[in-house]
């Protein structure tokens, strides 16, 4: 595979055929034509598409002059995600429903590594979601009858492969995708019951969820997305509220992730609008206080801890979704931790989250890999160096072990706080592996 491509002004250029020198030639054009200079040379461009500096509002309307942009675009969409190529999410509807999966099979060859949906993008598939009702299931006139003893072959096989442990589920991405391909050919190519159809649509949105997981953790952020639209689509046509809202939640939960805690906030509410099993709403509230508290609002975020607390000690009749089964005192312990963690609050903070750990099973690894960096991050606030370098190379063993790559990124990125103790024994040993 080519290398990626990091940033939508190279992709625009890409699509182009054109070089850093031929931008710079076009607006130099561009600038000409206004009875201007551009002042833009390779370098300028070299830096814009390494993040490392953003065009002023002049140089920016040059290059949408260049690339044909409207100014209206740009105001719209800011920098730099007016430029050429963006992508937005199909509607809702039946009708999209294959193309979806199928585009989310072709998104983990995609070469745009910054790319994911907008704010807007996501803000109008929520919407979307909240007030558009499915369909009946069709399917095509005249395809091959599916096999009713396949579906359930599919459906046993991908529980099973979903229930493995973390540390051998590494191993099963490509079973995955392969069912997930499976899956779609049914659903697009076959001719089944309605009951039949909306069993390949829920197998097809549990597959598409967790191969998107998958792609999250190794940090393949648009395959994630265009993974989990399609597994929103194929709840929305089946009529699985409870899996849609789940699909919602996944996308706020990778905006927190990303440094967009407003769109984890607005998809939150529009998922809890759609789900009553308490589990899932603690989930959701928790996550949802996670943001908050990454705001800066205390008020919502103890609003909402407060909220997930009490929904988890509700006792349900109905056994809770699966994509929020595994919700549990444990998660609630360490996340609540964490959101004190980034109010200010550290010894109640390393109190809620030394209780979860303390709550965790074995068989959730990559959740106990997570949870140990939190851990460490409480530490260094503390200035406990040697607790959080024993707690940070012990998460960095286990994601390593379990081929967590979201894992290890997290215990990098907390080498800038170790490096003023980098006199302390272990910690040029911690830094020289992070590297």
């Amino acid at each position: 595979m080519d290398d990626p491509i990091r940033h939508p002004l190279a992709h625009a250029r890409v699509l182009r055929g054109w070089s850093q020198g031929d931008l710079v030639a076009h607006l130099d054009r561009a600038a000409r034509r206004h009875g201007l200079l551009s002042g833009a040379d390779k370098a300028a461009v070299s830096r814009w598409e390494n993040w490392r500096k953003t065009p002023n509002l002049d140089s920016q309307l040059l290059i949408a002059e260049a690339f044909g942009v409207q100014a209206s675009e740009m105001e719209a969409y800011g920098w730099p995600y007016w430029l050429p190529g963006r992508d937005e999410p199909l509607p809702l509807g039946s009708g999209y429903t294959v193309q979806a999966l199928h585009d989310a099979q072709r998104a983990s060859m995609d070469r745009r590594s910054f790319m994911t949906y907008s704010a807007i993008s996501l803000a109008g598939l929520a919407a979307q979601w909240a007030t558009i009702e499915p369909e009946r299931l069709t399917s095509p006139f005249g395809g091959k009858q599916v096999d009713t003893e396949l579906v359930d072959w599919l459906e046993d096989t991908s529980t099973k492969l979903t229930a493995l442990p973390t540390e051998q589920r590494q191993h099963t991405i490509r079973l995955m995708d392969a069912h997930l391909a499976t899956v779609t050919e049914l659903i697009g190519d076959g001719r089944y019951s309605e009951n039949t159809g909306r069993r390949l649509h829920l197998l097809a949105a549990s597959l598409a969820t967790t191969c998107g997981w998958h792609r999250f953790d190794h940090g393949q952020h648009w395959a994630a997305g265009k993974l989990w639209g399609a597994a929103l689509q194929s709840a929305h046509a089946a009529g699985d509220r409870d899996h849609g809202a789940g699909v919602l939640s996944d996308f706020a939960y990778q905006s927190n992730w990303l440094g967009e805690p407003k769109v984890s906030v607005d998809q939150l509410g529009y998922a809890l609008s759609g789900i009553e099993h308490p589990a899932a709403r603690s989930l959701l509230f928790l996550r949802r206080a996670r943001a908050h508290a990454a705001l800066g609002d205390r008020s919502a975020c103890y609003r909402d801890l407060s909220e997930a607390e009490s929904a988890l000690a509700v006792e349900a009749v109905d056994p809770a979704p699966s994509w929020c089964a595994w919700m549990s005192p444990a998660d609630l312990a360490v996340d609540s931790g964490q959101c004190l963690l980034d109010l200010g609050r550290t010894d109640e903070a390393h109190a809620r989250i030394a209780e979860g750990m303390t709550l965790l099973p074995r068989s959730r690894d990559k959740t106990r890999g997570i949870f140990l960096t939190y851990q460490a991050k409480g530490y260094l606030q503390a200035n406990d160096v040697e607790q959080a370098l024993a707690v940070s190379s012990e998460s960095l063993d286990l994601a390593t072990r379990i081929g967590a790559p979201r894992c290890v990124a997290l215990v990098r990125g907390l080498a800038p706080a170790f490096k003023p103790y980098h006199q302390v024994d272990g910690v040029p040993e911690l830094l020289e592996r992070l590297k």
